[in-house]
Protein backbone atom coordinates (compact mmCIF):
# COMPACT_ATOMS: atom_id res chain seq x y z
CA UNK A 1 0.00 0.00 0.00
CA UNK A 2 1.25 3.28 -0.77
CA UNK A 3 2.36 5.78 1.58
CA UNK A 4 0.72 9.01 1.80
CA UNK A 5 2.17 12.07 2.32
CA UNK A 6 0.48 14.70 4.46
CA UNK A 7 1.55 18.37 5.05
CA UNK A 8 -0.43 20.66 7.23
CA UNK A 9 -0.55 24.31 6.25
CA UNK A 10 -1.16 26.78 9.32
CA UNK A 11 -0.26 25.57 12.60
CA UNK A 12 -1.99 27.99 15.00
CA UNK A 13 -4.75 26.40 16.69
CA UNK A 14 -6.45 23.79 14.82
CA UNK A 15 -3.36 22.44 12.58
CA UNK A 16 -1.56 21.18 15.32
CA UNK A 17 -4.36 19.22 16.54
CA UNK A 18 -4.60 17.87 12.44
CA UNK A 19 -0.59 17.21 12.75
CA UNK A 20 -0.89 15.61 16.41
CA UNK A 21 -3.96 13.26 15.15
CA UNK A 22 -2.03 12.42 11.71
CA UNK A 23 1.14 11.27 13.78
CA UNK A 24 -1.20 9.01 15.71
CA UNK A 25 -2.51 7.83 12.79
CA UNK A 26 1.23 7.04 11.22
CA UNK A 27 2.22 5.22 14.80
CA UNK A 28 -0.82 2.79 13.83
CA UNK A 29 0.76 1.97 10.60
CA UNK A 30 -2.08 2.89 8.04
CA UNK A 31 0.96 3.51 5.35
CA UNK A 32 0.44 7.29 6.10
CA UNK A 33 3.17 10.12 7.37
CA UNK A 34 3.29 13.64 8.31
CA UNK A 35 6.49 15.01 6.33
CA UNK A 36 5.85 18.79 7.06
CA UNK A 37 4.44 21.81 8.48
CA UNK A 38 4.17 25.35 7.27
CA UNK A 39 3.22 28.84 8.64
CA UNK A 40 3.89 32.60 7.76
CA UNK A 41 5.05 33.44 11.24
CA UNK A 42 8.78 31.50 11.31
CA UNK A 43 8.37 30.89 14.80
CA UNK A 44 4.89 28.99 14.65
CA UNK A 45 6.47 26.94 11.95
CA UNK A 46 9.82 26.37 13.64
CA UNK A 47 8.10 25.27 16.74
CA UNK A 48 5.49 23.07 15.14
CA UNK A 49 8.24 21.33 13.08
CA UNK A 50 10.20 20.78 16.47
CA UNK A 51 7.37 19.27 18.17
CA UNK A 52 6.34 16.83 15.19
CA UNK A 53 9.95 16.28 14.05
CA UNK A 54 9.25 17.54 10.79
CA UNK A 55 10.83 20.10 8.31
CA UNK A 56 9.10 23.43 8.61
CA UNK A 57 8.24 25.92 5.68
CA UNK A 58 7.17 29.70 5.97
CA UNK A 59 5.99 29.16 2.40
CA UNK A 60 3.53 26.60 1.53
CA UNK A 61 4.27 26.26 -2.08
CA UNK A 62 8.02 24.84 -1.24
CA UNK A 63 6.59 21.89 0.72
CA UNK A 64 3.57 20.95 -2.01
CA UNK A 65 5.91 18.70 -4.45
CA UNK A 66 6.83 16.20 -1.06
CA UNK A 67 3.13 15.93 -0.96
CA UNK A 68 0.01 13.59 -1.70
CA UNK A 69 -2.54 15.84 0.41
CA UNK A 70 -2.28 18.80 2.45
CA UNK A 71 -4.51 19.95 5.23
CA UNK A 72 -5.01 23.63 5.33
CA UNK A 73 -5.58 25.24 8.45
CA UNK A 74 -4.65 29.14 7.90
CA UNK A 75 -6.69 32.01 8.78
CA UNK A 76 -10.24 32.01 5.97
CA UNK A 77 -9.42 35.29 4.23
CA UNK A 78 -5.91 32.95 3.01
CA UNK A 79 -8.06 29.78 2.30
CA UNK A 80 -8.16 30.22 -1.54
CA UNK A 81 -4.54 31.08 -2.13
CA UNK A 82 -3.62 27.91 -0.64
CA UNK A 83 -6.37 25.30 -1.40
CA UNK A 84 -5.75 26.65 -5.40
CA UNK A 85 -2.26 26.62 -5.34
CA UNK A 86 -1.86 23.06 -3.79
CA UNK A 87 -4.83 21.63 -6.39
CA UNK A 88 -2.83 22.97 -8.92
CA UNK A 89 0.04 21.11 -7.37
CA UNK A 90 -1.79 18.01 -7.96
CA UNK A 91 -2.60 17.63 -4.26
CA UNK A 92 -5.71 16.34 -2.36
CA UNK A 93 -6.97 19.20 0.34
CA UNK A 94 -8.86 19.03 3.20
CA UNK A 95 -9.53 22.78 4.36
CA UNK A 96 -11.05 24.23 7.75
CA UNK A 97 -14.47 25.51 7.31
CA UNK A 98 -15.73 27.49 5.22
CA UNK A 99 -14.32 26.65 2.30
CA UNK A 100 -13.75 30.38 1.33
CA UNK A 101 -13.87 33.75 2.28
CA UNK A 102 -16.56 33.96 -0.73
CA UNK A 103 -18.58 32.44 -2.90
CA UNK A 104 -16.56 33.42 -6.22
CA UNK A 105 -13.74 31.75 -4.59
CA UNK A 106 -15.19 28.59 -3.08
CA UNK A 107 -16.57 28.38 -7.34
CA UNK A 108 -13.39 28.33 -8.41
CA UNK A 109 -11.88 25.86 -5.91
CA UNK A 110 -14.61 23.14 -7.02
CA UNK A 111 -14.05 24.33 -11.19
CA UNK A 112 -9.75 23.70 -10.30
CA UNK A 113 -10.45 20.70 -7.99
CA UNK A 114 -12.89 18.98 -11.01
CA UNK A 115 -10.46 19.64 -13.88
CA UNK A 116 -7.58 18.38 -11.71
CA UNK A 117 -9.30 15.04 -10.31
CA UNK A 118 -7.94 15.90 -7.01
CA UNK A 119 -10.15 15.43 -4.01
CA UNK A 120 -12.02 18.17 -1.67
CA UNK A 121 -12.98 17.79 1.16
CA UNK A 122 -14.09 20.60 3.89
CA UNK A 123 -13.78 20.36 7.80
CA UNK A 124 -17.36 20.30 8.80
CA UNK A 125 -16.61 18.56 11.64
CA UNK A 126 -19.78 18.07 13.00
CA UNK A 127 -21.11 15.11 10.64
CA UNK A 128 -18.23 12.95 12.19
CA UNK A 129 -19.24 13.96 15.79
CA UNK A 130 -21.35 10.80 18.01
CA UNK A 131 -24.07 12.90 17.97
CA UNK A 132 -24.93 12.85 14.78
CA UNK A 133 -25.90 8.88 15.15
CA UNK A 134 -29.03 10.25 16.85
CA UNK A 135 -30.09 12.86 14.03
CA UNK A 136 -29.61 10.08 11.62
CA UNK A 137 -31.75 7.96 13.67
CA UNK A 138 -35.00 9.62 14.68
CA UNK A 139 -34.78 12.15 11.56
CA UNK A 140 -38.41 12.09 9.98
CA UNK A 141 -39.99 15.39 8.35
CA UNK A 142 -39.23 18.22 10.97
CA UNK A 143 -41.82 21.59 10.76
CA UNK A 144 -39.58 23.19 13.29
CA UNK A 145 -35.97 23.20 14.16
CA UNK A 146 -34.08 25.44 16.68
CA UNK A 147 -30.09 25.48 17.22
CA UNK A 148 -27.76 26.93 19.30
CA UNK A 149 -24.44 27.26 18.97
CA UNK A 150 -22.02 29.47 21.20
CA UNK A 151 -19.56 29.80 23.42
CA UNK A 152 -16.53 32.47 25.02
CA UNK A 153 -14.58 34.55 22.14
CA UNK A 154 -11.33 33.62 21.33
CA UNK A 155 -8.81 34.94 19.03
CA UNK A 156 -9.19 32.66 16.12
CA UNK A 157 -11.68 33.53 13.24
CA UNK A 158 -11.88 36.91 14.24
CA UNK A 159 -10.98 37.47 10.36
CA UNK A 160 -15.15 35.96 9.66
CA UNK A 161 -18.44 36.90 11.42
CA UNK A 162 -19.78 34.31 13.50
CA UNK A 163 -22.26 33.16 11.04
CA UNK A 164 -19.43 31.80 8.76
CA UNK A 165 -17.73 31.04 12.19
CA UNK A 166 -19.97 29.09 13.82
CA UNK A 167 -23.41 28.99 12.60
CA UNK A 168 -22.30 27.79 9.07
CA UNK A 169 -22.25 24.11 10.90
CA UNK A 170 -26.02 23.99 11.75
CA UNK A 171 -26.38 25.78 8.21
CA UNK A 172 -24.63 23.31 6.66
CA UNK A 173 -26.36 19.79 8.78
CA UNK A 174 -29.78 21.42 8.19
CA UNK A 175 -30.03 22.07 4.78
CA UNK A 176 -28.23 18.73 3.80
CA UNK A 177 -30.85 16.48 5.65
CA UNK A 178 -34.06 18.68 4.03
CA UNK A 179 -32.11 18.47 0.82
CA UNK A 180 -32.77 21.78 0.32
CA UNK A 181 -31.86 25.54 0.92
CA UNK A 182 -34.36 28.40 2.85
CA UNK A 183 -36.21 30.29 0.53
CA UNK A 184 -36.66 33.13 3.32
CA UNK A 185 -34.15 34.39 5.65
CA UNK A 186 -34.76 37.25 8.80
CA UNK A 187 -31.93 37.33 10.88
CA UNK A 188 -30.17 39.76 13.29
CA UNK A 189 -26.66 40.31 14.70
CA UNK A 190 -24.42 42.21 17.06
CA UNK A 191 -20.61 43.38 16.89
CA UNK A 192 -19.62 43.25 20.47
CA UNK A 193 -15.86 42.29 20.49
CA UNK A 194 -15.05 42.63 16.40
CA UNK A 195 -15.80 45.13 13.59
CA UNK A 196 -18.34 42.45 12.47
CA UNK A 197 -21.30 40.12 14.05
CA UNK A 198 -19.82 38.59 17.13
CA UNK A 199 -24.04 36.95 18.00
CA UNK A 200 -26.72 36.46 15.56
CA UNK A 201 -30.13 35.14 14.94
CA UNK A 202 -31.49 33.88 11.89
CA UNK A 203 -35.42 32.20 10.83
CA UNK A 204 -35.25 30.23 7.81
CA UNK A 205 -38.08 29.44 6.04
CA UNK A 206 -37.61 26.30 3.56
CA UNK A 207 -39.87 25.05 0.70
CA UNK A 208 -40.74 22.03 2.42
CA UNK A 209 -42.17 24.60 4.93
CA UNK A 210 -39.93 23.73 7.76
CA UNK A 211 -39.26 26.72 9.76
CA UNK A 212 -35.57 26.66 11.08
CA UNK A 213 -34.28 29.49 14.20
CA UNK A 214 -30.71 29.35 14.83
CA UNK A 215 -28.15 31.38 17.23
CA UNK A 216 -24.81 31.92 17.26
CA UNK A 217 -22.77 33.41 19.82
CA UNK A 218 -18.88 33.80 20.41
CA UNK A 219 -19.11 36.08 23.27
CA UNK A 220 -21.22 33.27 25.56
CA UNK A 221 -19.79 32.39 28.95
CA UNK A 222 -20.85 29.03 28.69
CA UNK A 223 -20.27 26.61 25.34
CA UNK A 224 -23.15 25.32 24.10
CA UNK A 225 -24.06 22.74 21.01
CA UNK A 226 -27.63 21.70 20.39
CA UNK A 227 -30.08 21.22 17.92
CA UNK A 228 -33.37 20.19 18.37
CA UNK A 229 -36.05 18.86 15.67
CA UNK A 230 -39.93 18.89 16.17
CA UNK A 231 -41.68 16.11 14.12
CA UNK A 232 -45.48 15.24 14.08
CA UNK A 233 -44.62 12.32 16.63
CA UNK A 234 -42.62 14.43 19.24
CA UNK A 235 -38.86 16.18 18.97
CA UNK A 236 -35.36 14.90 19.70
CA UNK A 237 -32.31 16.76 20.32
CA UNK A 238 -28.62 16.62 19.73
CA UNK A 239 -25.64 17.89 21.95
CA UNK A 240 -22.62 18.12 20.00
CA UNK A 241 -21.08 19.25 23.12
CA UNK A 242 -21.72 16.31 25.37
CA UNK A 243 -22.41 13.73 22.54
CA UNK A 244 -25.53 12.97 23.77
CA UNK A 245 -28.70 12.84 22.90
CA UNK A 246 -32.53 13.43 24.10
CA UNK A 247 -35.98 12.05 22.73
CA UNK A 248 -39.50 12.63 23.17
CA UNK A 249 -42.07 10.86 22.15
CA UNK A 250 -45.97 10.52 22.54
CA UNK A 251 -47.11 7.12 24.94
CA UNK A 252 -50.38 5.68 24.53
CA UNK A 253 -52.56 6.47 27.90
CA UNK A 254 -55.95 5.66 28.67
CA UNK A 255 -56.26 7.91 31.19
CA UNK A 256 -56.41 11.97 30.50
CA UNK A 257 -54.13 13.41 32.45
CA UNK A 258 -51.41 11.10 32.35
CA UNK A 259 -48.26 11.14 31.37
CA UNK A 260 -48.16 11.47 27.41
CA UNK A 261 -44.66 12.29 26.73
CA UNK A 262 -42.11 9.73 27.16
CA UNK A 263 -38.38 10.42 27.47
CA UNK A 264 -35.33 8.37 26.40
CA UNK A 265 -31.54 9.58 26.75
CA UNK A 266 -29.93 8.27 23.87
CA UNK A 267 -26.12 7.53 25.14
CA UNK A 268 -24.20 7.22 22.12
CA UNK A 269 -20.49 6.04 21.67
CA UNK A 270 -18.22 8.80 22.23
CA UNK A 271 -16.31 9.29 19.49
CA UNK A 272 -13.31 11.60 18.55
CA UNK A 273 -14.42 13.92 15.42
CA UNK A 274 -11.37 14.81 14.36
CA UNK A 275 -9.66 11.62 14.05
CA UNK A 276 -12.98 10.58 12.30
CA UNK A 277 -12.58 12.89 9.94
CA UNK A 278 -8.71 12.30 9.29
CA UNK A 279 -9.98 8.36 8.66
CA UNK A 280 -12.71 9.54 6.05
CA UNK A 281 -10.59 11.88 4.39
CA UNK A 282 -7.56 8.99 3.76
CA UNK A 283 -9.95 6.63 2.91
CA UNK A 284 -11.45 8.89 -0.02
CA UNK A 285 -7.88 9.60 -0.84
CA UNK A 286 -7.18 5.39 -1.77
CA UNK A 287 -10.64 4.89 -2.84
CA UNK A 288 -10.60 8.36 -4.67
CA UNK A 289 -14.87 8.25 -3.93
CA UNK A 290 -16.60 11.75 -2.91
CA UNK A 291 -15.86 12.76 0.65
CA UNK A 292 -18.38 13.03 3.08
CA UNK A 293 -18.12 16.79 2.95
CA UNK A 294 -17.46 17.91 -0.05
CA UNK A 295 -16.76 20.78 -1.92
CA UNK A 296 -20.24 21.20 -3.44
CA UNK A 297 -21.96 20.89 0.26
CA UNK A 298 -19.34 23.28 1.76
CA UNK A 299 -20.46 25.65 -1.35
CA UNK A 300 -24.01 25.39 -0.27
CA UNK A 301 -23.63 26.03 3.41
CA UNK A 302 -21.59 29.17 2.82
CA UNK A 303 -23.99 30.72 0.24
CA UNK A 304 -26.12 30.17 2.81
CA UNK A 305 -24.43 31.97 5.69
CA UNK A 306 -23.46 34.71 3.19
CA UNK A 307 -27.16 35.17 2.71
CA UNK A 308 -27.68 35.11 6.82
CA UNK A 309 -25.11 37.66 6.81
CA UNK A 310 -26.58 39.97 4.11
CA UNK A 311 -29.84 39.76 6.17
CA UNK A 312 -28.29 41.11 9.07
CA UNK A 313 -27.27 44.11 6.92
CA UNK A 314 -24.80 46.75 7.81
CA UNK A 315 -23.98 47.13 11.50
CA UNK A 316 -23.37 50.66 12.78
CA UNK A 317 -20.24 51.27 14.29
CA UNK A 318 -17.89 54.30 14.87
CA UNK A 319 -15.65 54.03 12.40
CA UNK A 320 -12.62 54.64 15.14
CA UNK A 321 -14.08 51.81 17.40
CA UNK A 322 -10.96 49.19 17.95
CA UNK A 323 -12.94 46.38 19.28
CA UNK A 324 -9.52 44.69 20.93
CA UNK A 325 -8.05 47.10 21.82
Amino acid sequence: MKTLRFGVAGVGYMGPLHAEKLTQLESEDLSIKLVGVADIEPRKARRAAERFGVPGFERVEEMLPQLDALIVAVPTTEHFAVVRDALLAGVDVLVEKPISANLDEAEELLRIAETENRLLQVGHLEWFNAAMDVIRKHFRRPHFIEAYRVGPFSDRSTDIDVVRDLMIHDLDIIQQLLGEEPETIEAVGLSVLTRSADVANARLVYPSGCVATLTASRVSPTPMRKIRFFQPDGYFSADFLNQTGVVAHRKEVEVIGDEILGFDKMEVSRSDALLSQLQGFITALRTRERPTVDGANALGALRTAIRVKEAIGTMETDPDFDPLG
